[in-house]
């Protein structure tokens, strides 16, 4: 009999799961063969001592309470691979449930002298009850290793792993990882030396000293490491991946545990570290209180909607229900797509039913504008709307003048007029020292912005407050270099980075929303707000980074080659020109930049003129306009270099 069951029951094994009842019934003859043993147990394994009323009467009522205990407790519906401490539980609960029940049976019988049962003595049901116990737990520990030796025995092409992280979750990972049937797991890596050298489930315990070295890697023939730590430091996960890399690990990492599908944790939803994780410094985290407080219940503009920082800023702008959102952008597909996301998002997660208006314009169009100011009033402007790429720019400087300038005035000039309480800009460190018309450009809108909240002020008019906010690089927004990175290693290679020694300032775009929004409630008017962002990144580590998180080797599967600057870059940015300063604000990572003061009533003839003349005069004579205003600005890898020996505005 117990053959048969064993063949069955390897048979089901091979086909990766157990039926429900066939456990039953496994357990069924498991207590039967426990109540023998305990008779031989009682009787000192003498036949002479065991009497046929012991099997006859001691054995069917026994094992039918222990049916009825384990169907009421269920103790036959864990899967028997994932054997844990629930399963556990529910056999000692239905055990524990069938001992008092037959005590008191076995106590009633001998109240009524039913002397059919008087064999059934409560010594013996302890020691069955420890017996039968002990037989349950070990046989599905058992069964548990009969399963991934034969798994592992089939698959011995299992790419080998190491979890970083010996806890809970370091162990939800190994389970999840060896149900895959894809991954072996060789070691926990632990930071906490009292658990060293120790094992779970059978897997040792290292320190990452031990395994992050060649030669275990290579003993051990590791080929991944999986971080399943989600309480841990910035700076030690970057010192881990950069750890692994160095060795030409692979990096992966569990997301947090309220994204597991149904509660649990599979191995495809183990991923690659996110790009946020490759940022030379800890993410910025910002209070989102103030901001939902400030934003509830508003009318919202928000201009360049449809691009990434617009996108994230209506977002959050519908988490923070707002009462209106107007949405503008020149982009019809960008805003189709935005249009289903906002739909998709409402329904589903946020819960809101923030009104919306989705206008497909040109914010340099003072008429148009003009129109959707009077229709919504809006309280609360973000200004995301620019033309950002530099060689593009370098190539197009009237539309830079156009869209990144006219377009800034236009809707600062109706701001004021429609009494909107605040304009909230977004700048770039390209304004600072500007190598290149885009950068200029938006120099100049900064200019015109905090210029005007000076006026006003200075004519008791408090209506509007004007708020700039400067930062670096977005990664994953639409033409940066992450998503160029990914496509070009994803082709194969090569890829491509202007110059060996060109760094940048990275943040992330919810980073920079959050900015934009901590500005909006904490700006008073006038100020530029920057970011503490750490130490600039070197591009050519961020590629190289990004080889080896796609399991590749840098230089040998994909190339990197070196195009030159473009038109306009240079190769360090800077968040303050030399004339600049910073003030403290209440945030130690928020700065307010005291840049040079313009006059406003200058600027604005200066402006309109320029304007009025973008497309009579040449793209010379234009960026001539720009260095005029602009003195800091001084072209770099351009045409517009022969320039900067005389920036004399030759327009009439």
């Amino acid at each position: 009999m117990s053959v048969i069951l064993g063949k069955m029951f390897m048979l089901r094994l091979k086909r990766n799961f157990v039926s429900r009842w066939l456990v039953l019934g496994i357990d069924v003859v498991l207590v039967s063969c426990s109540i023998l043993f305990a008779i031989g147990v009682r009787a000192n394994f003498k036949l002479e001592r065991i009497s046929g009323y012991d099997v006859y009467f001691a054995l069917p009522t026994i094992v039918a309470v222990y049916v009825i205990a384990f169907l009421i407790h269920k103790s036959y519906f864990g899967i028997i691979r994932h054997t844990s401490i629930a399963d556990i539980w529910r056999i000692l609960k239905a055990n524990t449930f069938a001992i008092f029940a037959l005590t008191f049976i076995v106590t009633t019988a001998d109240y009524f002298n039913y002397y059919y049962l008087e064999y059934i003595s409560i010594s013996f049901l302890i020691i069955h009850f420890l017996i039968a116990t002990f037989v349950l737990v070990v046989s599905r520990f058992i069964f548990k290793t009969a399963y991934f030796e034969l798994t592992e025995s089939k698959q011995s092409h299992r790419k080998h792993v190491l979890v970083y992280g010996a806890g809970k979750l370091g162990l939800l990972t190994h389970h999840s990882l060896m149900q895959s049937g894809i991954y072996k797991v060789i070691g926990f890596v632990d930071d906490n030396r009292s658990i060293k050298g120790k094992s779970i489930e059978g897997i040792p315990v290292y320190s990452s000293k031990e395994v992050l070295d060649p030669v275990f890697i290579e003993k051990k023939n590791i080929g991944e490491v999986i971080i399943s730590i989600q309480k841990i430091k910035p700076q030690r996960k970057r010192e881990i991946i950069d750890q692994c890399l160095a060795l030409n690990l692979s990096v992966k990492t569990i997301p947090p545990v309220d994204q597991w599908i149904n509660g649990e944790l599979t191995a495809g939803q183990i991923k690659e570290v996110k790009i946020e994780d490759l940022l030379g410094r800890e993410a910025i985290r910002l209070g989102k209180g103030k901001i939902r407080k400030e934003l509830e219940d508003k009318v919202i503009m928000i201009t360049g909607a449809a691009g990434s920082i617009g996108r994230e800023l209506v977002i959050q702008s519908l988490y923070c229900a707002s009462r209106k959102l107007i949405l503008v952008d020149q982009s019809e597909t960008g805003l189709f797509e935005l249009e289903h996301e906002i739909v998709d998002l409402m329904d589903k997660t946020v819960g809101s039913k923030t009104d919306y208006s989705v206008h497909i314009g040109d914010i340099s169009n003072e008429q148009a504008m003009s129109e959707l100011f009077a229709k919504y009033s809006p309280d609360i402007i973000f200004h995301a709307a620019a033309y950002k790429h530099v060689p593009l720019m370098e190539q197009n400087p009237r539309e830079a003048m156009r869209c990144n300038v006219k377009g800034t005035k236009v809707l600062a000039d109706l701001a004021v007029k429609y009494s909107v309480s605040k304009f909230v800009m977004v700048s770039t460190d390209k304004a600072v020292n500007p190598t290149n018309v885009m950068g200029a450009s938006k120099r100049i809108a900064e200019m015109y912005v905090q210029s005007l909240d000076t006026q006003l002020k200075k004519q008791g008019i408090e209506s509007t407050q004007f708020i700039t906010t400067r930062f670096g690089n977005v990664l994953g927004s639409n033409g940066s270099v992450i998503p160029l990175f990914k496509k070009q290693i994803m082709k194969g290679g090569p890829i491509t980075v202007t110059h060996p020694d060109i760094t940048r300032y990275f943040m992330t775009i919810p980073e920079a929303c959050q900015l934009v929004m901590e500005a909006g409630v904490m700006g008073l008017g006038g100020e530029i707000f920057i970011f503490d962002m750490g130490q600039s990144v070197k591009i050519v580590d961020l590629a190289r980074k990004m080889i080896k998180l796609s399991g590749l080797k840098p230089d040998e599967d994909i190339k990197i080659e070196y195009t030159g600057l473009r038109e306009g870059e240079k190769l360090y940015e800077e968040l303050l020109n030399n004339t600049e300063t910073t003030v403290a604000t209440h945030h130690p990572k928020i700065m307010i930049a005291q840049v040079r003061k313009v006059d406003h009533g200058m600027l604005k003839v200066e402006l309109e003129r320029a304007i009025e003349l973008n497309y009579k005069l040449n793209e010379f004579d234009m960026v001539r306009v720009m260095k005029k205003l602009v003195p800091e600005f001084v072209s770099n890898s351009s045409k517009f270099e022969v320039l900067d020996n005389n920036k004399d505005v030759m327009y009439q």
